[in-house]
């Protein structure tokens, strides 16, 4: 046995019985007085990591803290002290023939466009006006603008610490803009397009004092300088005063802006690399909610005018039986017929056939009537007594509100006939008989936006539609003429034939480019696919003695196959029989 090894002893385990292991020795206590002096020892250690700990963490927080405040301070010192200042003056005005070459080649840009384009007109007399009207112009958009403002900056007072947000400076300054030219479209549409040149150097301050925990800051818009070409789309032309529903505005080109920004008295877009970056983002914005094609359309007449309503549906009325009618004649009963239209129509009423000598008469005919607003029209139901002298007698009124029906459901109304609609009149109380009628709504199908083009093989492509089975109701619509002259007079007028109906314009004297924009519809069972419109241009004139001379103009045979496929054409015919003269046409089809 090594008698340097300590002796082993046997212990009890799991395991086994008998296990060996070292003999510990014993765990000596040190003096109290060699602890008394470890201990300063310790503490100086403890005390020296903290303090290391502590200087670290402070050194990370002062870096941290530090650096955007020094670049805040180094930004507010080279704002205030060393950026260029923009000095505003008003801008000199010298003759072309005074300039250099050198001169001349830098402003080719800013040479109005009238003058490089021969498709652009000069107005300057509409400068003239706004240069005129510019002080009067500026305090009014600048009272709009506080107007507008006010209830937006509102919001935000008495959040994040906010006290008050008010204007100190606003004025848009002397110089007004300037409309560089202007492009008119000539469109087969009922629509103008206008394309202006706007360009407006101007001198506009615009301060805006935010008061923030008792702290005033100060944010100042200086020298705003913008250049726009937009194009503005008055549309749909119709005959009520300003004589446009709306009009349609986008930009043709990205604009562009430039101003100076000033905050806390230094000019923020001095900053090298903000100016170009700002002004990008500026430009991209308003090019993604404004930039050709995206529009922005403005309402200028609601629909409750009428004039820019356009059919909806179609109405079916029964005129099933009148009962209890009055006795109108005084050696006999009634002859009663029914006159029926919608409100807000300018269309002749329709009528039924006279019962003879019947107070209890039974009609059962049917009518269709085109629809425009079913939420505001009524079915006005007028009851006459036929005389074959003196003028027909009336024998009762009647209305029925559109809003009362359901699409495509028929429904019965018995009707109480009154004197008058008014319903003070005491004479709405006598009892005038009862009129029954049966009106069933069907409005018109939706165009289907994923219809499937189709081509003819020499590189023209259309959109094909669906034809549904039913009927419909055909618009056509006499826009003008060109050039239509007759031998011995040019009174011209249009007449219109399809299916046997015929309807004709106003006449227009002594014109040969006439204008007329009437409409005229055609209600049918089916779609027109094989049939054909004939339109002809007549011109009449009244004589002295008791009989009219008539001359034909020039006509047009119209397939109403493209029509019904397209839903809608609008095109310029050459007139049969004329030598120049041209027809302008659009025909819709609308299915029910």
């Amino acid at each position: 046995m090594n008698p340097t090894r300590r002796p082993l002893r046997p212990i009890k385990t799991r395991e086994t019985p008998l296990a060996w292991r070292r003999s510990t020795p014993r765990r000596r206590s040190l003096p109290a007085a060699h602890c008394r002096r470890a201990r300063p020892a310790l503490a100086r250690d403890l005390h020296a990591g903290a303090w290391t700990t502590m200087g670290l963490v402070g050194g990370l927080l002062g870096f941290g803290l530090g650096l955007p405040l020094g670049l805040a301070a180094a930004c507010l010192v080279y704002l205030r002290f060393f950026a260029p200042r923009r000095h505003p003056q008003d801008p000199v005005i010298r003759p072309l023939r005074d300039l250099d070459y050198e001169t001349l080649q830098t402003m080719v840009h800013d040479i109005p466009l009238w003058v490089k384009y021969p498709d652009y007109e000069r107005i300057d007399w509409m400068n003239k006006f706004i240069c005129d009207m510019w002080p009067f112009l500026d305090k009014a958009i600048c009272k709009i603008i506080r107007g507008v403002a006010k209830p937006i900056c509102d919001q935000y007072v008495g959040k994040y610490g906010i006290e008050s947000i008010e204007f100190g400076n606003l004025t848009l300054g002397a110089l007004p803009p300037t409309l560089q030219g202007i492009k008119v479209y000539e469109m087969r549409e009922k629509e103008l397009v206008i394309e202006p040149v706007i360009r407006w150097a101007s001198i506009a301050n615009v301060t805006v004092n935010v008061k923030v925990h008792s702290f005033k800051l100060s944010a100042q818009l200086l020298d705003l300088h913008i250049m726009l070409t937009p194009r503005a789309t008055l549309k749909p032309l119709v005959p009520s005063f300003p004589c446009f529903a709306s009009v349609c505005v986008s930009l043709m080109e990205k604009p562009h802006v430039d101003f100076g920004l000033k905050f806390l008295g230094g000019d923020v877009m001095a900053i090298p690399g903000l100016y170009r970056f700002v002004q990008e983002q500026i430009s991209k914005q308003i090019a993604i909610l404004y930039h050709w094609p995206k529009v922005i359309e403005v309402p200028i007449l609601d629909g409750a005018s009428g004039a820019t309503k356009k059919p909806v549906g179609v109405l079916h009325v029964k005129v099933v039986r009148a009962m209890n009618l009055p006795k109108m004649d005084l050696l006999g009963k009634s002859d009663p017929y029914v006159k029926l239209r919608l409100s807000g129509e300018r269309l002749p009423s329709k009528k039924t056939s006279v019962k003879m000598s019947n107070l209890n008469p039974e009609w059962n005919e049917h009518f269709r009537l085109v629809v425009k607003n079913p939420e505001t029209q009524v079915l006005e139901l007028q009851m006459f007594d036929w005389e074959k002298v003196k003028m027909h007698d009336k024998m009762g009124v009647q209305v029925i509100p559109l809003r009362l029906l359901t699409p495509y459901e028929s429904k019965l109304f018995t009707l109480d006939l009154l004197r008058s609609m008014n319903p003070n009149d005491q004479q709405n109380k006598k009892n005038r008989g009862k009129l029954a009628v049966e009106l069933t709504f069907d409005p018109f199908r939706e165009e289907n936006s994923t219809s499937p083009l189709i081509s003819d093989g020499e590189g023209n492509i259309s959109l094909k539609r669906d034809v549904p089975d039913g009927g419909g109701v055909l618009l056509v619509s006499v826009e003008n003429a060109e050039d239509v002259e007759g031998k011995r007079h040019t009174n011209p007028y249009a007449v219109v034939l399809f299916r046997g109906e015929k309807r004709e314009t106003k006449v227009i004297r002594k014109a040969r480019d006439p204008r007329w924009n009437e409409e005229f519809q055609f209600v049918v069972d089916e779609a027109p696919m094989d049939e054909k419109i004939h339109i002809e241009i007549r011109s009449r004139r009244r004589r002295l003695l008791p009989f009219r001379t008539q001359e034909s103009l020039g006509h047009v045979n119209i397939n109403l196959v493209d029509v019904v496929n397209n839903g809608r054409i609008n095109e310029k015919y050459h007139l049969i029989n004329s030598r120049n003269g041209k027809l302008q046409l659009e025909i819709k089809w609308n299915t029910v």
